[in-house]
């Protein structure tokens, strides 16, 4: 007697096999990329940074914040080449700045889809890109505010153990704010928040579709410079870092007939505490700097820890 499994029978199937791995689901943004000065726009200009960024785990927690078994070995490498272009223009008040961060190599996926990655191989991850930012500098703060697109440019096929991309794009509203508590801006309190919504991404060769909840993260800091010369030509900025990122709304599932289910997938959370350094170099515009933040919670997440370093250079604009 010959079976033929009919479009529904498949969708269930794929449920069956999507909701237990949606606790290795995490957000497209990557926390730790801010933290001190979140609210500063670059100089008008054009900027360069480099992020490199190690995400190290080798737990799981489960809905209930319990290690589960197995544990993962994740050690993932993110490599990060960040364009920036901001105007002298005015708008609303703030300057008008454009970004876009090509090309972002990793070795495993960023969404944490697969928690096995201790190897070198590097592909393509996908592609940030800020169709608009404006950035406000205040007498006693500095906000920027602006929407991004992630684009799944990076290596995605249905069911592979080598994705490095998301498989689907993603929108992000954020906006920074740095408050400076003394005149002389030597002191502050950072806050950056992004909220990001998805859309539907291939989950296996037929024609079943995840759409990933959405997701809200923040990352702050309170920082304090140090002079290191006299003519304050090098200045050292010390502070302490963290971030949390939360999943807001339910998974959901399509199948082949448009049928649509919402997951029962616990939500995931993840909150993390560290430390940041900034070697500044102001008649350069050269900046260099490094984070260490310590996963300390997390619920249907893994738990590790987050390393950040590189560097950025502005050239501004001439008179600017």
């Amino acid at each position: 007697m010959k079976f033929k499994f009919c479009p529904l029978i498949i969708f269930c199937l794929a449920i069956a096999a999507a909701w237990p791995a949606a606790a290795q689901q995490k957000g497209q943004y990557m926390p730790g990329q801010y933290g001190l000065n979140a609210g500063i726009l670059p100089s008008p200009g054009f900027t360069y940074a480099n992020l490199d960024i190690n995400y190290d785990t080798s737990t799981i927690n489960d809905a209930n914040g319990n290690a589960i078994n197995p544990k993962p070995n994740l050690n993932l490498w993110v490599i990060e080449n960040i364009f920036y272009y901001v105007s002298d223009a005015k708008v609303l008040g703030g300057n008008l700045g454009f970004m876009i961060t090509v090309p972002t190599l990793a070795n495993g996926s960023l969404t944490l889809e697969r928690v096995n990655v201790s190897g070198s191989t590097y592909g393509l991850a996908d592609t940030w890109v800020q169709p608009f930012t404006l950035g406000w500098h205040l007498k006693r703060a500095d906000i920027q505010a602006g929407d991004a697109i992630m684009a799944p440019t990076g290596r995605y096929s249905p069911g592979a153990l080598n994705n490095i991309g998301s498989g689907y794009f993603g929108n992000h509203l954020f906006i920074g704010t740095t408050v400076y508590l003394t005149k002389n801006k030597g002191t502050s309190a950072n806050i950056f928040t992004d909220w990001e919504v998805h859309g539907q991404k291939q989950i296996t060769q037929g024609s079943v579709y995840k759409t990933p909840g959405q997701a809200f993260t923040d990352e702050w800091g309170f920082g304090q410079v140090l002079p290191l010369s006299k003519d304050l030509s090098k200045l050292l900025q010390v502070g302490v870092i963290g971030y949390d990122q939360w999943q807001l709304t339910n998974d959901s599932l399509t199948g082949p007939l448009g049928t649509t289910v919402t997951g029962p997938s616990p939500y995931y959370s993840v909150h993390a505490v560290g430390g940041q350094a900034n070697f500044i170099m102001p008649p350069k515009n050269f900046l260099l700097f490094f984070k260490y933040e310590h996963e300390y919670k997390s619920y249907a997440h893994t738990l590790g820890n987050t390393i950040v370093f590189g560097a950025s250079w502005t050239l501004k604009i001439p008179g600017k």
